[in-house]
């Protein structure tokens, strides 16, 4: 599958990249334009596209976003196009300097909530009726709250939910963490903010939600991170654009960050063993606005 979108991606990369851009041959004239939102109250889902409880014995939170990135955006029209055979609008960086290609993190466009991460002229957009979108998430970074002895204290999450990432270097506030390899989905680093500690760890690989309501017609790579989500009205792009238009890719952080609740306390302490289990957001439900 992926030597499939690579051979599809060639040109539409090179597009994307330029997108990212300001330039002179595009400034003024109608753009596709993407944000994402984050929403904590959003429907919480699992890797089929159904509501999901928190499993007994494990607890969630909802994190508190600072930033999030994607590798790929593709638009499909139909509830059987299969993966990359839709409309490609990004593909981020990658690298082979890790050994088996990889996600290039030190190139990777990080986003606040509602701020712009791509903008592809509507000139590159095949015309046509769109019905789903998928995106690929590869990281987050976020506020989460850790108990230790009692007292409960927030601290920073870098969480690598890629298919594969090659990370050079990265600061959580003081703290760096030097990896120069590849890791697989669910690597993750976490810093107190007020103390001097840190660590890291990686959940299991397989593990990470990944809602796809289309699993049995429309299926994705097992490690990948392409959640996908349907427009409740078609998105109709014409021959002829004259005004953007915005798509806004909300995404549910309800209880998005789930670990193992040795003692059913809903509170995260990692001292005491609890371990994290799921990372993944939890559903894609795109809007758009002409």
């Amino acid at each position: 599958m992926k030597k499939i979108v690579n051979l599809v991606l060639l040109f539409v990369f090179a597009v994307s990249f330029v997108s990212c851009e300001d330039s002179d041959d595009t400034l003024g004239e109608p753009k596709l334009i993407f944000k994402f939102k984050l929403d904590p109250t959003q429907a919480r889902l699992n890797n089929l596209g159904q509501i999901a409880a928190i499993p007994p014995g494990h607890a969630g939170q909802s994190p508190i976003f600072n930033g999030i990135s994607s590798n790929y955006i593709e638009m499909a029209p139909l509830n059987t196009t299969l993966l990359g055979q839709g409309q490609v609008l990004y593909h981020g960086p990658e690298t082979s300097v890790g050994g088996a290609t990889a996600i290039d993190f030190s190139q990777a466009k990080i986003v606040a909530d509602d701020e712009v991460f791509i903008e592809v002229p509507l000139r590159y957009v095949q015309p046509g009726t769109y019905r789903w979108m998928r995106v690929s998430l590869s990281y987050q970074n976020y506020q989460i709250s850790v108990r230790e002895a009692g007292t409960d204290y927030t601290g920073t999450l870098a969480s690598f939910v890629g298919y594969n990432t090659y990370i050079g270097s990265f600061n959580i506030g003081t703290h760096t963490f030097d990896v120069n390899s590849n890791k697989l989905q669910g690597y993750w680093a976490f810093a107190l903010n007020d103390f001097d500690y840190a660590t890291f760890g990686q959940a299991p690989v397989g593990a990470t939600t990944v809602p796809n309501p289309l699993w049995n017609t429309s299926p994705i790579p097992d490690g990948s991170c392409v959640v996908t989500g349907n427009f409740f009205e078609p998105l109709v792009i014409g021959d002829n654009e004259k005004k953007d238009i915005v798509v806004t890719l909300s995404l549910s952080t309800n209880k998005s960050f789930e670990w193992i609740d040795g003692n059913n306390n809903g509170k995260y302490e990692p001292s005491l063993g609890e371990t994290v289990v799921d990372m993944g957001l939890r559903g894609l439900i795109p809007t758009y606005t002409r």
